[in-house]
């Protein structure tokens, strides 16, 4: 089927309703989309529905205008409570009056709210898994996936404006913060830290995305005998709290400060921004740092580098791949304790930050 599109608007759209429903690093890469839009429609109104729990990602973007949520913990309180709320938000977006809805998403609902807002133009990508009837009847347009397979995540969200007449393949992704986020983050740095220091964050929520400590803390050691603090950070998680501590363990000597789980999003990225370098692997706050323009090395394994790359970093990507064989990303089990980037040599990344540091 072959997506539909129509000719570009001749009006400008007053109030835009941008929609994805995924996890904290997809809501950080709609920004180029938001961005593009802002750039092109200087005076609209651009909204944003997400998920709840990633509203940080995208709270203090001073290119949109509200932020709307689907909170999943609705669902905790009951089936009566869920459908009352969800059918709030539904009237509470058909009331914003949207010119023009672009859905990011692929699930159902996001689909069926797209066309609840009574848009006149609404926009959502020609899914394979969705080539059906009632997909079509909830979009005005859909834009064509079938570069998709060869295009970063950013890109293939750039790829929904083409029906509008300004398809974009470059546009800057932007993680934004508040004074208060910083002298929040500031406050947790000893004296004399603050000018000088190195975020490394070992963690992530799937393990096999990880390094082993002992190598961390090898790098660690380096950087601190060069002479820069290290900050190490991590997400709250009591598995991530612990792999931070056996870091610590391998560098009696490091000049370092742990600030493992004890930041929000945003303040993790007013750490991050005013750092010499970030050090992390394939995770949300690695996306963080490249959309900062920090300078950065990153660690990846069996992720599919084509998406997930950091958008316009600057810095260094290592890859486990360059080092051997990698399993097919599709076929990893994510609960898995094996580490893939092991075969990361430690000098290997050590090399790397000395050079961006340079």
């Amino acid at each position: 089927m072959t997506p539909e599109t129509h000719p570009s608007d001749s009006l400008t759209p007053a109030r835009i309703l941008v929609i994805k429903l995924r996890h904290h690093g997809d809501m950080l890469l709609i920004t180029p989309v938001i961005n593009a839009l802002r750039q092109r429609y200087p005076d609209a109104s651009i909204d944003v529905l997400l998920y709840e729990e990633t509203r940080d990602m995208l709270a203090a973007n001073p290119d949109i205008h509200r932020i709307f949520a689907i909170d999943r913990k609705w669902k905790k309180q009951g089936k009566r409570h869920l459908l009352a709320m969800e059918w709030a938000l539904l009237r509470t977006l058909r009331a914003q009056n949207y010119s023009l809805v672009l859905n990011l998403a692929d699930q159902w609902r996001s689909a069926i709210t797209t066309r609840f807002t009574g848009a006149a133009r609404r926009i959502g990508f020609d899914f394979p898994k969705r080539r059906h009837p009632l997909w079509r009847f909830c979009h005005s347009d859909l834009a064509s996936t079938q570069a998709h397979n060869s295009m970063h995540t950013v890109q293939q969200n750039l790829s929904i404006l083409a029906p509008l007449g300004f398809p974009a393949q470059d546009a800057p992704a932007k993680m934004s913060y508040s004074a208060e986020d910083w002298q929040t983050s500031l406050s947790h740095l000893p004296e004399g830290v603050a000018d000088n220091y190195i975020v490394v964050q070992p963690t992530s929520r799937w393990f096999f995305k990880c390094w082993q400590e002992a190598r961390m803390s090898e790098v660690i050691n380096a950087l601190s005998a060069d002479g820069y603090s290290v900050v190490l950070t991590s997400g709250p998680d009591a598995r991530e709290i612990r792999m931070v501590d056996e870091i610590i363990a391998g560098c009696p000597d490091g000049r370092l400060v742990s600030l493992a789980g004890k930041l929000t999003l945003r303040q993790l990225a007013a750490l991050i921004d005013h750092a010499r370098l970030f050090i992390g692997v394939d995770s949300v706050p690695m996306h963080m740092a490249a959309a900062l323009n920090t300078p950065l090395v990153a660690l990846f394994g069996p992720s599919k580098l084509t998406f997930w790359r950091p958008w316009q970093a600057r810095g260094e990507v290592i890859w486990a791949g360059d080092y051997g064989t990698l399993p097919d990303p599709d076929a990893i089990d994510t609960r898995t304790e094996e580490r893939y980037l092991d075969l990361i040599p430690t000098d290997a990344v050590i090399a790397a930050a000395r050079k961006v540091l340079a």
